[in-house]
Formats: C-alpha cells, structure tokens, sequence
C-alpha cells in the first residue's frame, strides 16, 4: 500500500494538542478553514516540504519527496489543529482502508473531544 501512516505528523499533531494549539470547530467547518492552495505554497516557500509533511496524517509514497501531493489527511492551518479536519481524515481514511490513518485520526479526535469537554 502506499499511502501509510506519517508519523511525524501525527506526533505534532498530538504535541500541538497537549499545548493547546487548537481550534474547537463545528466539523463541517474544514471546508472554509482549510488552507488554501495558495496558502500551502506560501508555506512551503517559506517553510520547506519537510514543515508541510508534518501538517499530514499521510504520506503517499508513490508520489516523490518534496512534492504537494505526497502528504494526504491534513489536520490543521499550519498553526493549530482543528477538530473540524480530524474526523474528516478520519472518514476519509476509513472509507479507503488506510487503517493506520484511520486510528490515529480517532486518536487525535478523542484527544481533541477531551480537550473541548474540559473547555
């Protein structure tokens, strides 16, 4: 398979949550909270691929390093983490069987609902 789990998406991910860095959204709100196709160049420009993997749950390996389309299952807005994107990567990667994606977006959704409970 290659579309597997990034783990060092998902340790920043993680990470980001247990600081707070996070934006408690309404999940149908990641289509409007979603950076934009401009936004993610301007990242990368500034920043490097190697920062942008680790804003995906998922790295496609047939795709080549350095490139957009090697990261999959965003998370967040290069800032925070927002609830909104969790569950969608956690659909998203249920539906095409990406089981390791798939436990680790449930993970940062139970992470992020704990957060939200205590808020």
């Amino acid at each position: 398979m290659s579309v597997q789990l990034n783990g060092s998406g998902y340790e920043h991910a993680q990470k980001l949550a247990r600081e707070g860095h996070v934006v408690l959204d309404e999940r149908d709100d990641w289509s409007e909270h979603q950076p934009t196709a401009a936004e993610e160049n301007g990242f990368i420009r500034e920043h490097g691929t190697e920062d942008y993997a680790r804003w995906h749950l998922g790295i496609d390996r047939s795709h080549p390093e350095g490139t957009k389309e090697r990261y999959k299952f965003p998370y967040g807005d290069f800032e925070d983490v927002h609830r909104c994107a969790v569950p969608a990567a956690e659909s998203r990667a249920g539906q095409r069987k990406y089981e390791e994606i798939e436990l680790a977006a449930a993970h940062l959704h139970g992470m992020l609902e704990a957060i939200r409970a205590s808020a």
